[in-house]
């Protein structure tokens, strides 16, 4: 921007001197903005970002800090001012993703789970999934039987302690390590057991690897669920895995469909879409969530999880349109390497593997460095078979703490402390034995070891707490999972709908002006073509008319008045006769070379 001229006297003269000063974009341009992420650990790295830095410069400075090569199954989240989350596009400028001011706050977690971790071909990667899915377990996200919470547990230990050393540790080491929200004294009898007897000899690496075989298997490995009300209202939970997109309510997995029979995800306003194949016919799921921003967050996450597991080239990965009606909608694309480039990818790194700096590990005086020796192919510990009381644990729900960081858990069936003290009598033999026949699954019988914030709730009052945001402490809001209130009754969803309905209107309103303003423009060629036409008409009228008053010999009296006029007979004189002549001339002209030739 300039400023007005200043007058300057120099020598007796007046001179214009203009005083120019740097414009508010040039020095935003320039201006520094301070990016804090926060690591898988919890430890923390900053760097500076200028306007126009884009979302891959924070993730390969990450990568770069880490010496991550297979750095495509990670991202980068952050939390807006409305407590919504949000993954960082690597294609677009940060300053204009980022709604709150600087400096920023983001953390570094794994967007795109490992369909198979045998295939990671890097311990540090390896050790950066371990991190995320201990995290999963202790937030709430990845639910188990009794006996995979046991194993998944006593890996955890084996990982972070080493082996089992009496002199080292007590008793209650397993009790102050906090690996679940709610750890109950079974529970952590197991999972000493395994630790001591099972475990001895297994590095961290090993540790780390048998956790991530035994968390591949579950139902919800990689599973961030988004809270949100199926058409009838209930309370459900949507995810994006590997294999496809699915719905849970409460502890139980309802729907399941693989992403080749996904036809197309789309969003309106919060309402979000599933349109797939389900027993050879087309289907369209709806869900309800808490804002529209939440659902546009829904979509993204399912288009680019569809693109990364769906697709074997990233070439074959289309623009996707959110479509509307009457407007043009949200368009998205997922800009990266699917999951088959990556794993071909990860075979052709040659390289000697980074070193891995753990942290909080207190390795044992007899555990032995087995880093090197880890085979790829190997085959997990199994955990040893629970009992019949053991398989029936379930946590009470007293005692639950809120988890620092991190995301939505989903909610489980819990019993009160007097159904669990009594559970190992309340069960017959014919229940013990079938139990053992069939396999754990994710059912009221299983224990939960990543408890949720609040128990399954048993009547509409408690459905309508899920969607209550948790009061957290300030410096935890930057990667909690927020999602602001969703009334659950009748008038809430009456008011969301009137305001669908009022976009509707205004839409049907904008269309009917256009309309009408088409038919404003048609009126008007109407009126002009009206016009041609008569002129066209007179022309012919009188054309004929001029014809007989200069050439023909008739004599009427009104022609013979005509005639005599002095306009007429300056007319003729002056610009018929002229014209008639040349025209004569160009006629023979013509004619001389048409007979010549």
């Amino acid at each position: 921007m300039f400023a007005p001229c200043e007058c300057v006297r120099r020598g007796g003269r007046r001179t214009m001197k203009m005083i120019r000063f740097r414009s508010s974009s040039i020095r935003s341009l320039s201006q520094e903005m301070k990016c804090t992420i926060r690591l898988l650990d919890d430890s923390e790295i900053s760097c500076h970002i200028q306007r126009e830095t884009k979302g891959q410069f924070l993730i390969d400075h990450v990568c770069n800090h880490y010496s991550l090569l297979e750095k495509d199954y990670f991202g980068i989240r952050y939390v807006d001012p409305e407590k919504q989350r949000h993954w960082l596009e690597p294609n677009k400028a940060i300053s204009k993703q980022m709604k709150s001011h600087p400096p920023y706050t983001m953390c570094f977690r794994v967007k795109f789970y490992p369909h198979e971790p045998l295939k990671i071909k890097e311990e540090l990667t390896r050790y950066l999934l371990y991190l995320q899915i201990k995290r999963d377990i202790f937030h709430g996200r990845l639910l188990c039987s009794f006996s995979d919470a046991a194993f998944l547990g006593a890996c955890i230990v084996q990982a972070e302690f080493g082996d089992y050393d009496p002199d080292e540790h007590l008793d209650n080491y397993v009790s102050e390590f906090k690996i679940f929200p709610k750890q109950s004294q079974k529970l952590e009898r197991k999972i000493l057991d395994i630790h001591k007897n099972e475990f001895r000899g297994q590095s961290p690496a090993v540790a780390e690897f048998n956790l991530l075989l035994k968390a591949h298997s579950l139902e919800t490995y990689g599973v961030d669920p988004h809270p949100c009300k199926d058409s009838t209202g209930t309370t459900t939970f949507l995810g994006f895995t590997a294999t496809g997109f699915v719905v849970f309510q409460g502890n139980k997995r309802i729907h399941l469909l693989k992403w080749c029979d996904v036809c197309k995800l789309k969003f309106e306003g919060k309402t979000f879409y599933v349109i797939g194949i389900q027993k050879e016919k087309k289907a369209m799921l709806s869900f309800h969530t808490s804002t529209p921003a939440a659902c546009k967050h829904l979509w993204k996450c399912g288009v680019e999880n569809q693109a990364f597991y769906k697709y074997a080239k990233s070439s074959q990965i289309k623009t996707v349109s959110s479509s509307k009606i009457f407007f043009k909608g949200s368009r998205f694309r997922y800009n990266g390497k699917v999951a088959k480039e990556v794993v071909e990818a990860s075979s052709k790194i040659r390289r000697e593997p980074p070193e891995v700096n753990r942290t909080n590990i207190t390795q044992s005086r007899s555990s032995h460095s087995l880093n090197k020796q880890l085979i790829i192919n190997m085959e997990p510990l199994q955990p040893l078979l629970p009992a019949s009381n053991d398989q029936e644990e379930v946590l009470s729900d007293e005692g639950i703490q809120l988890p620092k960081e991190d995301d939505v858990s989903i909610p489980m069936i819990s019993n009160s402390p007097a159904k669990e003290a009594d559970d190992s009598s309340d069960l017959s033999i014919e229940e013990d034995e079938k139990i053992k026949e069939e396999p754990l699954t994710i059912s009221e019988l299983m224990y939960n070891p990543s408890s949720s914030l609040l128990p399954t709730p048993v009547n509409d009052e408690e459905i309508d707490l899920l969607f209550q945001t948790s009061p957290r402490a300030d410096h935890e809001k930057e990667d909690t999972d927020s999602f602001e209130e969703l009334e659950a009754d009748e008038n809430a969803f009456l008011v969301a709908e009137e305001e669908e309905l009022k976009e509707a209107r205004k839409a049907l309103r904008w269309s009917y002006n256009f309309l009408m303003g088409n038919m404003k423009i048609n009126a008007v060629l109407k009126s002009f073509s009206r016009l041609l036409l008569v002129g066209l008409g007179i022309m012919l009228v009188v054309f004929p008319l001029l014809l007989v008053l200069l050439e023909s010999d008739l004599d009427i009296s009104f022609l013979h008045e005509i005639r005599q006029t002095p306009e007429f007979r300056q007319f003729h004189i002056e610009y018929y006769c002229p014209l008639r002549q040349w025209l004569a001339c160009k006629v023979d002209f013509v004619s001389h070379l048409l007979g010549s030739s």
